[in-house]
């Protein structure tokens, strides 16, 4: 019998259902290259990159930890060799990494592959490595194991749908993902984080590659809804960033600090500091006033005037104030 006070004593690796406790794996897709932040992106992989002096995969393993997830699969890509040095078993963040390789960069759904030996017949959460979000996903969770559906995929009410996959909903069931669609017939939008069951691997053998040449896992739960199978919208109401530009970096980086300064202990820095910046460890900084912008660990920077959004590594040395760039000397 289900018993809800039961559950309430379960260990943080186990969520209930009427028919009792499941665990679930985690995938995380982290073999993308980054390439709207290079330079930076070049010297240190996208998913170890830090954002307020943190690893950016480290804001997924918090989110999977928090809805009971702590056995987890990175995909990775060509950084693999680095991606493992900074990571290493996870123990250090609390959870148990066990990594995989895609070797040639095919999509979403051409990466997800790679864990089937992974995950095995468990149901798991499939999280894109380089979103950040300010809310967890436990209500989600829950529902995706209470309902026995073949994937329930988060979605977000956004202002433009017709800069991502959308969402064609009826209640809480989709019926149709459209991709970028030109006259959106929704404004839910694919928000990164996914919830399977094993029927995704039925269809990924039959997957065609897309008209861009990859294997989209959008195409993939369009399949799943063709087949008949059960496939649910999770509406999430937090903020959702996916830290791929300079833009969107800075304002993670931004919201996560609440729009204040955060400089590590043995930093040094000769200037006044604005809102909005972080300065990472180890790292030295002369300029005239920086503001909404980041410096990585180690970086050298010496700048004669001010420093406006911009993230910096390296060894930079200006004649004159930067602004808008991303910048990585050697």
């Amino acid at each position: 019998m289900y018993d809800s006070k039961q559950c309430k004593l379960l260990t943080i690796r186990q969520l209930c259902t009427p028919d009792g406790p499941r665990t679930m794996k985690g995938v995380i897709l982290a073999a993308g290259k980054g390439t709207r932040l290079y330079p930076v992106t070049h010297v240190i992989p996208k998913p170890i990159l830090p954002i307020a002096n943190r690893p950016t995969l480290e804001y997924a393993f918090d989110r999977l930890k928090e809805i009971g997830i702590r056995d987890i699969c990175v995909v990775v890509g060509e950084t693999e060799e680095q991606i493992r040095s900074a990571l290493r078993s996870g123990k250090e963040f609390g959870v148990e990494l066990t990594y995989v390789r895609q070797r040639e960069p095919k999509g979403l759904a051409h990466a997800v592959g790679f864990a089937r030996e992974f995950v095995g017949g468990e149901p798991f959460a499939l999280y894109l490595g380089d979103a950040v979000y300010s809310e967890g996903f436990a209500k989600h969770a829950q529902r995706f194991l209470e309902s026995g559906c073949a994937n329930l995929n988060i979605v977000k009410v956004v202002e433009n749908p017709r800069r991502y996959g959308v969402a064609n909903t009826e209640g809480e069931r989709i019926v149709k993902l459209v991709e970028k669609p030109e006259h959106p017939e929704s404004n839910l939008a694919m928000a990164g984080l996914y919830f399977f069951r094993s029927q995704i691997w039925d269809v990924l053998p039959d997957l065609p590659p897309s008209a861009r040449g990859e294997y989209e896992i959008t195409d993939a739960i369009q399949m799943l809804i063709d087949r008949g199978e059960t496939v649910l919208a999770g509406i999430y109401e937090g903020v959702w960033f996916d830290t791929g530009t300079l833009d969107s970096f800075l304002a993670t980086s931004a919201f996560l600090t609440d729009g204040k300064s955060l400089v590590a202990a043995d930093a040094q820095v000769s200037g006044r500091i604005g809102p909005s910046v972080v300065v990472g460890a180890g790292s030295r900084l002369e300029c005239e006033q920086i503001e909404d912008s980041v410096v990585l660990p180690g970086a050298r920077v010496s700048v004669a005037g001010t420093i406006r959004r911009a993230i910096l590594g390296g060894t930079i040395d200006s004649d004159s104030s930067l602004s808008e760039v991303i910048m990585y000397g050697r």
